[in-house]
């Protein structure tokens, strides 16, 4: 199953979006959500005072985690039985969600065969000590085009993902509503959004841990170019031309390709919608980090969490979130201006056991724009190095 996001909705309103478990994980159950309203003030603040709070994420009894609205003097309102387990298209949201769920049901897949990718490694290290050796060459060769086949494949999806965030950025950004309302309004597109970010962490995380990629690929231009050289019919050029390749190369060479892909997409999104004001996108940013971080740094929500996926998909989301913040908002996520509370996520991060959030950490410090800025305070470039 995918992962999925519950976002804001006004105080004494009720809403339900399932908070599945990883894209990867088998069997993981659909996660209820409760939200609560974020403070008007601080750090966990919403964009605009003027706003309705956006809602927060509580652990709720039970199997998992339940939506309810909002509270009035910190007593969380009862439950209502007969909220929906997903969050469903309205009939204004429909064209956009069928679009981008067509995507969305091949990401699993997409992380399957990554997760399985093993390279050919071996074949190649017999090749390269034996050059003289035509079957060494040959079964090398024999090994790496399948999997080129497959890294083509990972890039033409990254194709279509980004033209499904633009798609969600479109109508979750759009006038006359505010981000908040938007959030509200379209809970199944604002869910959609969270699962493209999760299955984007997901996927850079497994590519980061994976050399097998870019010595496979690289392997696989070098012999190619070798073939043309010498006039050798070539049997993988058809399925991955030159241009083709290049552009392949330029993807598998960044440590986040997925993100990057994402984040060029939202400032080319913001950069050819000048008639929207750029906070109808950063502020929808904000707010869904703040809704991740909030979740996850409280102890009192965060003991009850019975599915520890609910935490990775929350983690992946939030950081999602900041890069894209980072790379549209002009002084980016971690200057003193910045609406997002970007030491309580760093502090989120390292809170966690190491091992899970090492490629998250890395994601902040090399897929972000202005990390290195002078305006970036020395506590902040010190908690990520």
């Amino acid at each position: 199953t995918s992962g999925s996001l519950a976002l804001p909705a006004r105080s004494r309103r009720r809403c339900r979006l399932a908070c599945r478990g990883s894209a990867t994980g088998a069997g993981a159950e659909g996660l209820p959500v409760r939200l609560l309203p974020l403070p008007r003030s601080g750090p966990g603040a919403p964009p605009s005072a003027a706003e309705e709070p956006p809602l927060r994420l509580e652990e709720g009894g039970g199997a998992g985690l339940r939506a309810s609205g909002g509270s009035s003097g910190g007593r969380t309102r009862t439950e209502s039985p007969a909220l929906a387990e997903d969050a469903q298209p309205t009939e204004s949201e429909k064209e956009i969600y069928n679009q981008v769920n067509v995507v969305l049901k091949d990401a699993e897949g997409i992380l399957e065969d990554l997760q399985s990718y093993r390279g050919a490694g071996h074949e190649i290290r017999e090749a390269i000590q034996h050059p003289a050796d035509e079957k060494l060459q040959e079964k090398a060769w024999g090994a790496v085009v399948p999997l080129v086949g497959k890294l083509k494949k990972f890039y033409e999806f990254s194709q279509r993902l980004e033209a499904a965030l633009r798609g969600l950025l479109g109508a979750l950004t759009s006038t006359p509503y505010s981000p908040t309302q938007h959030l509200e309004r379209e809970q199944a597109l604002a869910k959609q959004f969270a699962e493209i970010l999760h299955f984007t962490l997901r996927f850079d995380e497994l590519k980061m841990t994976n050399p097998a990629i870019q010595n496979d690929f690289s392997y696989y231009r070098r012999t190619l170019s070798r073939m043309r050289i010498n006039n050798v019919p070539a049997e993988g050029e058809n399925e991955v031309n030159n241009e083709l390749a290049n552009r392949m190369s330029l993807f598998y060479a960044e440590a986040t390709p997925m993100l990057k892909t994402l984040s060029d997409a939202t400032t080319k999104f913001v950069s050819e919608n000048k008639n929207l004001p750029i906070e109808n996108t950063t502020d929808c940013l904000s707010t869904m980090a703040s809704v991740c971080r909030v979740m996850l740094e409280t102890p009192e929500y965060r003991s009850r969490f019975t599915n520890e996926e609910t935490v990775s998909f929350c983690l992946r989301v939030m950081v999602g979130v900041i890069i894209l913040y980072d790379h549209v908002h002009p002084v980016g996520a971690f200057a003193k201006t910045s609406k997002i509370d970007m030491k309580g996520c760093i502090k989120v991060l390292k809170d966690q056991p190491p091992n899970s959030v090492e490629g998250l950490l890395n994601a902040l410090r090399y897929t972000t724009k202005h990390l290195n800025d002078e305006t970036t305070s020395k506590q902040i470039k010190s908690m990520l190095q």
